[in-house]
């Protein structure tokens, strides 16, 4: 472990090996932190929430193994003793990023310069929030979602889609899709099922019923499954005429056009 100068470490803080705590770095908090994370220059890890029914409780973190957290980035702890914030492994938070209480990451997120998550909100796996994106409190992020620069969201984003200006979706996340290594067959499919869900016309609740009966994939089944949970409402197809003329051709020859 390596703690570099003017760093604070708070006495119910728990480091696990291999972590890198750079100047003025501050740990505070009830937190849980595992093997070699990286905490670089100001930023401050386990603070108090933001929330004005906090009433001075331990504030509970716990952080996985080999998470990235740069300069100015901010994580608070939850609001009650009972509950935590969850942060999983191998999470690259940028400079000024932030974290909302009670929060729940999976793993492999990407957080860009300035993107914040309110409070409660749950970021799947291999979620990428670029640089000033803004995420309401209780909202939820899909799989391998993706948030294009300056959107913001206070309804959910589904499964392998792209959020863009404010709760509005411009199609699947199709780099992401490839780099995840989906098939060709699951990313046709996944194409088919956007459309429907999205650009046929159907409400959303009557398209979801609809497609359960058609699409069988286990990425189509988790997308509808997101969708059939959903407390908020769903971000919709925000997209024009182009793009939806891109979907539709993609949906009659099989092939694969970039969104």
């Amino acid at each position: 472990m390596e703690v570099r100068p003017y760093a604070v470490i708070d006495a119910h803080v728990s480091l696990g090996p291999g972590c890198q705590v750079g100047p003025h770095v501050y740990l505070t908090g009830h937190a849980t932190i595992g093997a070699h994370n990286q905490f670089h220059c100001g930023c401050v890890i386990g603070d108090a929430p933001q929330d004005l029914k906090y009433k001075g409780d331990p504030a509970r973190l716990i952080i996985g193994d080999h998470n990235v957290f740069r300069e100015g980035a901010t994580v608070h702890g939850s609001a009650k003793p009972e509950e935590a914030t969850i942060i999983g492994s191998n999470n690259f938070l940028m400079v000024n990023s932030h974290v909302g209480h009670n929060a729940c990451l999976g793993s492999h997120i990407i957080m860009a310069n300035g993107a914040m998550l309110g409070g409660h909100t749950q970021v799947a796996d291999r979620v990428f929030i670029s640089g000033n994106c803004v995420v309401h409190q209780f909202a939820r992020l899909g799989t391998l979602a993706l948030m294009q620069g300056g959107s913001a969201i206070s309804q959910d984003l589904p499964p392998f889609t792209i959020a863009r200006g404010a709760n509005g979706l411009s199609g699947l996340n199709v780099i992401g899709l490839r780099r995840a290594q989906f098939s060709a067959e699951e990313r046709l499919q996944l194409r088919r099922l956007y459309h429907r869900l999205f650009l046929s016309g159907q409400n959303l609740s009557g398209a979801v019923a609809a497609a359960r009966l058609e699409f069988a994939g286990a990425s189509a089944i988790a997308m509808l499954d997101f969708i059939a949970a959903s407390r908020r409402g769903i971000c919709r197809h925000r997209g024009g005429a182009p793009e939806d003329s891109a979907i539709d051709s993609t949906v009659q020859t099989g092939t694969e056009l970039e969104t």
